[in-house]
Formats: C-alpha cells, sequence, structure tokens
C-alpha cells in the first residue's frame, strides 16, 4: 500500500518553523485500542506537559452512513468477544456485556470537541466519561441523547453548554474536518511496520484508508515519527527523543490519592503507569467489570452512569 500524491507536511509544526514539538492523536471515542491507550497517554501528557502541543483528531470509527448489521444480536456478540480479545493485551477493563455495538460515534465525537472549548480538564472528562460508556457500561453513547444523559453532573463540565455546541456549525465542520485528516495519513504511518497485533500504520476502509486508531504522530526538530496502534511507554519516549533529541523526557511518578484527584478515573494499568503502584487509594469507589476494576473518585461516583447500573458492577472496596 503506497500513500497518495499530497503536499508534504511540514517537519516541524511550530507556526514559526522554530522546531516546537507537536503530538497529534487520532483516535475515536468507541475505539477499543485507544481505550486500552489511555494510562500510556496519560503519562505522555504528563511527561510532556508544558514542552509539547498535543492535538486530538477524532477519525469516527463508527459513522452515520455506515450499512446496519443484517443480524444486530451476532454483531455484539463478535464485538464483545473482540473487544475481550483486545483487552488481554492492554489489561483494559471491559464490560460484562456489550448491549449494542455503536450504531456511531460521531455524536459522541462532537461533544468531545465541543468539551474542548471549555478547557483541557472538561476535554479530558468528556472523552474518558464517552469511553467508558462502552467499556464499562457496555452501552455506547452513539446518540445526542445518550452522550449527554452519559454527561450529565459530570464535575467541570457545563453539559448544557455543552449540548447546545454540539451541533454549532464550527464544531461540525471541525469534526469533519477531523474524518478527512484521519483519512490522510503521513508516509510515516504508510512506512509502519512492527510486529503484534498493530503491525501496520493505516487501514483499509469502504472510504478509502485511514490511520490506524490510535495514532500518534510526533514532530519537531529531529524531524517527524508515527506511532500507530498501541505501542509501549518506551516506544512513545524512543520517538519523543528521536524527534526532539537532547531534551529530557522523563515524568515523575505520583501518589494515588493524587492521580485519583487529578484524573478521577483510573484503572490497573492507569495506577501501574502513573502511581508505579497496584493499590489504589482509600477513598476510591470500585466499579466491577469483566476486565477488572474501575477506581472513581468519590466526586466522580456521585455522578457516574455505572453506579445507578445493574448490580453486577457495583461492589465496596475490598
Amino acid at each position: 500500500m503506497t500513500p497518495p500524491t499530497s503536499p508534504d507536511r511540514s517537519r516541524s509544526t511550530g507556526a514559526d518553523g522554530g522546531g516546537a514539538v507537536e503530538i497529534v492523536e487520532y483516535t475515536d471515542p468507541a475505539c477499543p485500542w485507544a481505550w486500552g491507550s489511555e494510562p500510556a497517554f496519560r503519562h505522555l501528557r504528563a511527561l510532556t506537559a508544558g514542552r509539547a502541543r498535543w492535538r486530538r483528531v477524532f477519525g469516527i470509527l463508527f459513522d452515520d452512513g455506515d450499512d446496519p448489521a443484517p443480524d444486530p444480536a451476532a454483531e455484539t456478540a463478535w464485538y464483545s468477544r473482540y473487544i475481550a480479545d483486545i483487552a488481554r493485551h492492554t489489561r483494559a477493563p471491559y464490560a460484562h456485556r456489550l448491549r449494542w455495538v455503536a450504531a456511531t460515534s460521531r455524536p459522541a465525537s462532537l461533544a468531545a470537541k465541543a468539551a474542548e472549548r471549555q478547557g483541557a480538564i472538561a476535554a479530558e472528562r468528556v472523552l474518558r466519561r464517552l469511553r467508558e460508556t462502552t467499556f464499562v457500561l457496555g452501552t455506547p453513547a452513539d446518540t445526542a441523547e445518550r452522550v449527554l444523559g452519559a454527561l450529565t453532573g459530570l464535575d467541570g463540565v457545563d453539559v448544557g453548554r455543552l449540548g447546545a455546541e454540539m451541533g454549532e456549525p464550527s464544531v461540525v465542520a471541525a469534526v469533519r474536518q477531523d474524518h478527512a485528516e484521519a483519512r490522510d495519513p503521513i508516509p510515516e504511518a504508510y512506512a509502519f511496520h512492527a510486529p503484534g497485533p498493530h503491525g501496520t500504520g493505516v487501514k483499509e476502509t469502504d472510504d478509502g484508508v485511514r490511520y490506524a486508531l490510535p495514532t500518534l504522530v510526533f514532530s519537531g526538530p529531529g524531524g517527524r515519527m508515527a506511532a500507530p496502534g498501541w505501542r509501549s511507554m518506551a516506544e512513545y519516549t524512543a520517538a519523543l527523543r528521536t524527534v526532539a533529541p537532547g531534551h529530557l523526557w522523563q515524568a515523575a511518578l505520583i501518589g494515588a490519592e493524587e492521580a485519583l484527584a487529578e484524573y478521577r478515573s483510573l484503572t490497573g494499568p492507569d495506577l501501574s503507569l502513573l502511581t508505579g503502584r497496584a493499590t489504589p487509594p482509600p477513598t476510591a469507589v470500585r466499579v466491577e467489570t469483566a476486565g477488572g476494576p474501575l477506581w472513581l473518585h468519590p466526586d466522580e461516583a456521585a455522578t457516574h452512569p455505572a453506579l445507578a447500573a445493574p448490580s453486577e458492577l457495583k461492589s465496596p472496596r475490598s
């Protein structure tokens, strides 16, 4: 597979050409590999905070125009097994039962894009909660109503404003542009080959070719690199050192209480990467999944839909 002919993109993404570091994340709220990559991405964002620009592009894994499955129950059963298989690689939680496959990930992408207007904290909390509708609850937020229902009461987010802005022309246009950008991979993505479940950097789709999700593209004074699929922290830090040689890229571990206060929702891999430990803080509220517990800050638990879900999801901390 060869890349189409297109204008070359700058090797340095700083507006002044001065060699600033940029990380572009191609993702989707409903992507199980992206969900499993969240711990590494959180660690990477902490490592690069204040020294790199991070831009998120929504690739729209499931779209409005996709043909419906002839047998929705069979599709759901197959996709549930697919998510479980991926979780064996990523150690990410996954739902006891997937109720349906997302009809479209566009409403969740619109909400996540609109949340960026409310700042970085709101953007992270909205995307995280929307991922959890699929991978913790098994009820993907694939309509505007389901999106807003899942976000109701989310601390630090004006959900009324977000709902109003999801349909604004500028937000719709931004997500449309994300969709197009995700289907115009750079040559480095085409050239990527590695062992493992993500062996290539691009995927053929009904409408052409797109980045494998998730993909990080690193740009800096040392060049540009694509890191498609589920990669290790060692691979991400190696990419950083390549595009920004001479920099010390090292993030300090934080305490479990600090991690819970900052991120509000932690998986086992989150705890391991961010704190270096497997033990959650005593204040954490435990939510059971088929792939291990999710730990919530008490303020997050107060409005989280998992705590209003069937009892199989809920457990006192042990």
